[in-house]
């Protein structure tokens, strides 16, 4: 095989494993040779543009931090309050990354889930913005949402819990 073939399907395995793993970009560098794959949405995309991203489940939180704003008695001051609770209950999904949480697909629009709502082991419950790249929050399992422990555009940290699932 020549240089240039190689070169080709190494782009072509790339670009299948950036479609498969729904990334936006990824780039690999080997010997001499470096190759970066992109993928760009629509430019007409809603504000929020959520992005599919693959979930993998971070160690539970010991705490959820209370937000000043806040009002007293509201889900999010009464879940940290338990926070020792939440951190030992397997039905608590907890934050993937650091970002900012929205819990509607863009502004004006219904949430993705409120408490009562049954949902799907896969469905979006949230979406966590990051770098500028919207992340949609799939829910760990199915089940019937019990509590809801952040408010929308509420910045949140890895590990953070979102949701209580049960």
């Amino acid at each position: 095989m020549t240089k240039s073939s190689v070169d080709q399907d190494l782009i072509r395995a790339i670009a299948e494993l950036l479609n498969k793993e729904n990334l936006a970009e990824i780039e690999i560098e080997q010997d001499d040779l470096r190759v970066r794959v992109t993928r760009s949405y629509p430019t007409e995309a809603p504000v929020y543009a959520p992005q599919p991203m693959q979930y993998m489940a971070p160690p539970a939180a010991p705490h959820a931090p209370a937000t000043p704003s806040t009002p007293a008695g509201s889900a999010p001051a009464a879940a940290a309050s338990k926070s020792e609770d939440l951190a030992s209950n397997p039905g608590t999904l907890t934050s993937p990354m650091v970002g900012t949480a929205y819990r509607s697909p863009e502004p004006g629009k219904p949430a993705f889930a409120e408490v009562g709502t049954k949902v799907s082991e896969g469905q979006t419950v949230l979406i966590i913005e990051a770098m500028k790249t919207m992340n949609q929050i799939p829910a760990h399992r199915s089940g019937t949402v019990t509590r809801i422990l952040v408010d929308d555009a509420q910045p949140v940290e890895y590990g953070e819990p979102l949701v209580v699932i049960e």
